[in-house]
Order: C-alpha cells, then sequence, then structure tokens
C-alpha cells in the first residue's frame, strides 16, 4: 500500500520538527561554561586591545612548567589560549 503525496508531505514535515526538537534540546541541555576568564589585572589588560592570536603568543612566557602560573598537568593543549579562556566583557 503506497502512501499518498500529501501524507508523505506531512511525514517530512514531521520528520523535520523532530530533528529540529532534538538539536534544540541538546543545545538547551549543554553544561553552562565552567573555564575561568581571562583576568582583567594589571598583568593581563596589555593583551585585551590584542587580537586573539597575537595575545596567544605571549601566554607561554608566564604560563609555562618553569614560569610565574603554570599550568596543571592535565591542562589541554596550550597553543590556543583565548579559545576557552575568552576576554572579560567590561
Amino acid at each position: 500500500m503506497a502512501i499518498k503525496e500529501g501524507k508523505r508531505t506531512y511525514l517530512y514535515h514531521a520528520l523535520f520538527l523532530l530533528v529540529c526538537a532534538g538539536i534544540f534540546w541538546f543545545l538547551w541541555s549543554a553544561p553552562p561554561e565552567s573555564t575561568a576568564k581571562l583576568p582583567n589585572d594589571e598583568i593581563h589588560s596589555r593583551f585585551y586591545p590584542m587580537d586573539k592570536k597575537e595575545a596567544e603568543k605571549a601566554c607561554e612566557s608566564c604560563h609555562n612548567p618553569k614560569g610565574e602560573a603554570p599550568l596543571p598537568a592535565n591542562h589541554p593543549p596550550k597553543y590556543r589560549c583565548l579559545l576557552c579562556h575568552k576576554k572579560v566583557q567590561s
């Protein structure tokens, strides 16, 4: 028994709406952002006017194993700092 063209259209619309609802639910239930922001203090304020990639070049000068503020051993790749540690909006 074949499905009529009108019923098939409704089926596609319903399938589309279910997929959209699933994507919406997935994004809505995402956990809140928990990564620390880039501090807006004397040390880090010089990086705010810079482009992200330009600012990231200077991070490793302090955030290295022998630096003033070493990163934890389980820290993810260290070459894209401002991808996670976003600048604080003033």
